[in-house]
This record gives C-alpha cells, sequence and structure tokens, in this order.
C-alpha cells in the first residue's frame, strides 16, 4: 500500500510490550515508532515480515561482516540462523525465532552465550483523540558476559541506524493492505 511515508521516531519501551518486562536487567532497550497509514495490515507478524523482506541492501552486507567478525567467537552468525529457519521453517521468521504472537504484537528473538534479546512489533490502535495507528518496533538485549557487554557496545550505534532505516525503507515500499492480512 503506497502512501506517503512517515518517519520513524524515538519512543520510550510502550510498558504493554511483552519485551518491556522481558529481562530482569537490559543493556540495550530502544524502541521506535511509525506511523501506519489508512488501510494498511495491523498483524504484527506479517508487518514483521514485511519489514525484514524489505530492508535496504547495505544491512546484508553489514551482517556479512558482522558474521566474519563473530565467527571467531564462536557467536551464532545469520547463516546458522538462516540454517536453523530452512530446517524447521516454523517458529522462525527469517533469522530470528517467533516467542510469541498475539493480535497485536509478535515477539522475536535469540539466545546466545554471550547475549539474549528480543524485538517486538507492536501494533496500536488509533487514540481516541483520533491520532492514525503506529507500528512500535522495540529491542531489549541482557548480555550474560563481558563479551556481551562489549558486542552491545559496539553494534548499538549500527542497531539504531539499521532499525530506524528498516522501517523507513518498509515505509517508501508501501506497507502491505488490510485485506492481504
Amino acid at each position: 500500500m503506497r502512501t506517503g511515508h512517515s518517519r520513524p521516531t524515538s519512543v520510550p519501551l510502550p510498558a504493554e510490550s511483552a519485551v518491556a518486562k522481558a529481562y530482569a536487567s537490559t543493556n540495550l532497550a530502544d524502541a521506535y515508532a511509525i506511523e501506519l497509514p489508512a488501510g494498511a495490515s495491523a498483524q504484527p507478524e506479517l508487518l514483521a515480515r514485511f519489514i525484514f523482506a524489505h530492508q535496504p541492501p547495505w544491512i546484508g552486507r553489514l551482517m556479512k561482516v558482522r558474521d566474519a567478525l563473530v565467527a571467531g567467537f564462536g557467536l551464532k552468525t545469520a547463516r546458522h540462523l538462516a540454517a536453523l529457519e530452512a530446517e524447521s521453517g516454523a517458529g522462525r521468521l527469517g533469522i530470528f525465532r517467533i516467542y510469541s504472537t498475539g493480535p497485536t504484537e509478535v515477539v522475536l528473538g535469540e539466545d546466545d552465550k554471550h547475549l539474549d534479546f528480543r524485538l517486538s512489533v507492536l501494533c496500536s490502535g488509533p487514540s481516541s483523540t483520533g491520532a492514525r495507528r503506529r507500528l512500535v518496533l522495540s529491542t531489549v538485549v541482557h548480555c550474560h558476559n563481558r563479551l556481551g557487554r562489549f558486542y552491545i557496545f559496539l553494534i548499538a550505534p549500527f542497531h539504531r541506524w539499521v532499525v530506524q532505516s528498516s522501517l523507513r525503507s518498509a515505509a517508501r515500499s508501501g506497507w502491505p493492505p488490510a485485506a492481504e492480512a
């Protein structure tokens, strides 16, 4: 559904999101919201699939660099995670494990020896003031050790750039209409 697109904005972690209380302590927590146009799907899993399918090409190249750097530390690579999806199909959305799905939110993530993380794609309805629906992509990370904390320190700026660029790219591509839901 092609319409004018809005820009993602940094917002507080939504209290209604399952990831808001995913961990007792977090080493990274952020959320970015983008307005959904009228007529766009409100199904969070469909929207998550759409976002990941419409990422800018440079994100794939960045993931290859990341994989080359972390493979020597025994961390999971995108290639390894993609192979898990190919093997099981169910319960995964691309490189991410699906932890829960509901009418307004899908929670994705992965656990590894250095850290665990969860991503939420949450669709909120229009408010009583008539504001449009919005999609909020939230991330929370819990580190297990120094490697995890060092990793987050290094990738946090890239993470924020990737999230915002992914939302902008999906909006430019045109959100899937509610009819596809």
